[in-house]
């Protein structure tokens, strides 16, 4: 009888004579699935959406690719990373080129990107309008922070490619309309590190300082000239979008055509639709400035001329209310000159008076009467005699005079009173009171006695009625006087 290999499920493994599929260990079956997956699928290209995209520490990003119906993982190394022209996002759909292998580690397949692109304009629409609306929450776009452009700047910064026919047209522009200094700082509008470049060179010119090298902007323009979305992409990049809403200086963006728009365009302070239209934003005119200022100086050369003419028509109207200058001064004119006729005939008769005068006096100083004047006044001091007992009468009365008036002093000394036991009273200042109320008001006194002061203090309380002094008969005799 001949042993068939059984269905039925043993105990133990056994290896059956002739059977051409031996056990495989993992290991080996997870390469040789690698082997096929990457032999068949060495190069393709899937289409789908972003879905968990993670950039590792170590540079490596890690994604996944989905449609409606599946999920695939997705890895793009740190090298290719780096080159991407765009920042991948969450719900963007993109193209990738790469090829598929497996990892056993954890038994799924992946792509491996060697190129990741958007899937047409609408998605690199759909990104634009995302990246739009996140910076829009942020405020980046908002009119409070736009600044406003000064009328004459003195110095301009150029943001753009030094090769390109744009900085001749900004150049030539400004030229005709008003010679300025122009400062550009080279850097490329569009490929890889173009962001970082334009990014990089407007943080520049925000840093630079007036006395440096080169002379601080009052304006920076942003231009390149049109191109596709594609082109103009760096200028739709957050770096330079931050870049553009964080300088303090003002910031024109005049990227493409007028019909093409950026984010950099809305971060910016003001956008023009050309370069060359951004260089006539940035200065007026000079020919029509100094019209304009011709203009205003003959404005204010007839403001003048009117405001003479006005002032001597009033004047002249101001003159007519008063009389002629010979008028005014005839009565005057009139009395000098007869003054003047009457002077000489004064002079003529007050030299007269005093030649008759002198001839007057000159009588009485003869020298025989002034020798008997200083004869009589030499006896008179002959006669006059110093008589010492009359000097020294006159010291004494003088001295029993003084001795008496002392006495007098001292009796009418304020003190004297004290010492046959009187008391004057005074308030803390040292003025005398000489009334009950004003010792109540004070409150505080002082008691003078004849040997010292003490302090007291007033209650309120009435005094005492005492007794009433006996008046004075009216027909008492009359006090002698000291004097």
């Amino acid at each position: 009888m001949t042993d068939f290999p059984s269905d039925d499920p043993g105990l133990l493994a056994t290896d059956t004579p002739g059977d051409n599929a031996p056990a495989m260990t993992v290991s080996e079956l997870s390469g040789a699935l690698k082997r096929t997956v990457e032999d068949r699928f060495g190069h393709v290209r899937v289409r789908g959406e972003i879905s968990g995209w993670k950039k590792a520490a170590s540079g490596h990003c890690y994604l996944c690719l989905k449609d409606e119906n599946a999920v695939l993982d997705g890895v793009i190394w740190k090298a290719v990373a780096g080159a991407l022209r765009f920042r991948p996002e969450d719900g963007v759909e993109v193209i990738a080129t790469g090829r598929l292998t497996t990892y056993p580690g954890r038994s799924r397949y992946q792509i491996v990107i060697d190129r990741l692109e958007l899937a047409g304009q609408g998605a690199l629409m759909a990104l634009l309008d995302k990246r739009r609306q996140a910076l829009a929450a942020e405020g980046l776009f908002d009119a409070a922070r736009k600044k406003p452009l000064p009328f004459l700047p003195k110095v301009i910064g150029v943001v753009t490619s030094p090769t390109g026919a744009v900085i001749r047209d900004i150049l030539h522009r400004l030229e005709d309309r008003c010679p300025t200094h122009v400062v550009v700082w080279p850097v490329a509008v569009q490929g890889e590190g173009a962001a970082e470049q334009v990014a990089a060179a407007l943080r520049g010119f925000d840093a630079a300082s007036s006395s440096g090298p080169a002379p601080r902007p009052d304006l920076v323009i942003v231009a390149r000239g049109g191109g596709s979305i594609e082109d103009l992409w760096a200028f739709n990049e957050e770096a330079v979008v931050r870049a553009v809403a964080d300088c303090t200086i003002p910031v024109i963006s005049a990227v493409g055509h007028e019909t093409d728009t950026t984010l950099c365009d809305f971060a910016a302070d003001m956008r023009a639709p050309t370069p060359t239209a951004a260089a006539e934003l940035a200065v007026p005119v000079r020919s029509e400035l100094a019209a304009f200022v011709g203009d205003l100086a003959a404005r204010a050369e007839r403001c003048a001329s009117r405001a003479r003419e006005r002032a001597a028509e009033q004047l002249a109207a101001c003159l007519r209310h008063f009389p002629a200058r010979e008028d005014l001064l005839a009565p005057q004119q009139q009395r000098l000159d007869d003054l003047a006729e009457r002077l000489p005939r004064a002079l003529s008769a007050r030299l007269s008076h005093a030649r008759a005068d002198l001839g007057g006096a000159a009588g009485a100083l003869r020298p025989s009467l002034l020798q008997a004047a200083v004869r009589r006044s030499q006896d008179r001091l002959a006669g006059l005699r110093l008589d010492a007992g009359h000097i020294r009468r006159r010291i004494d009365e003088g001295d029993r005079t003084l001795k008496g008036l002392w006495r007098v002093a001292e009796l009418a000394h304020p003190n004297r009173p004290l010492e046959k036991g009187y008391v004057r009273v005074e308030d803390r200042g040292g003025h005398v009171l000489t009334r009950a109320e004003q010792a109540r008001a004070a409150g505080a006194l002082s008691l003078v006695f004849a040997d010292g002061r003490v302090d007291a203090v007033a209650n309120g309380a009435q005094p005492l009625e005492r007794p009433r002094k006996p008046a004075y008969p009216k027909n008492r005799p009359e006090q002698p006087k000291l004097f």
